[in-house]
């Protein structure tokens, strides 16, 4: 059987390389499509790109926090973690209308930024009890 530790662990680095991928969808996207007008009709600049990421990075994300919080009780993983990803979920879905094009990429950046914090800080704190061991 598998350790929840090492699940945590591995979650993650998975968490933290998807709000990465985000973030950079997010920066990227409009200068490619100035740059590669043809990505416009690809799935990558669609609005449900965002909602597949959210889909893809809330249980990943969730596991991780819960197996990380359970171990360390750490708060401040808890509050990054939850802030990070209620925003990002909010963001994913109501954003676009609420916010308008830019407010939506400047909240999902902040919000990608914040959740992959939380989740360096679950990795560091893993790492120090080592959880490894």
């Amino acid at each position: 059987m598998v350790e929840p530790t090492k699940v945590q662990r591995l979650l993650d680095r998975v968490a933290v390389s998807a709000s990465a991928l985000c973030v950079f969808h997010c920066l990227a996207t409009p200068i490619l499509l100035i740059a590669v007008p043809v990505l416009s009709s690809t799935f990558v600049a669609d609005e449900e790109f965002h909602r597949f990421l959210v889909i893809f990075l809330l249980p990943v994300s969730l596991v991780a926090l819960f197996i990380g919080c359970r171990r360390h009780r750490d708060r401040v993983v808890l509050v990054l973690g939850g802030l990070g990803l209620i925003s990002l979920v909010l963001t994913g879905y109501l954003g676009h209308e609420l916010l308008g094009e830019l407010g939506e990429k400047i909240t999902t950046v902040l919000s990608g930024v914040i959740l992959a914090i939380g989740h360096l800080r679950n990795y560091q704190l893993c790492r120090q009890d080592g959880c490894d061991a």
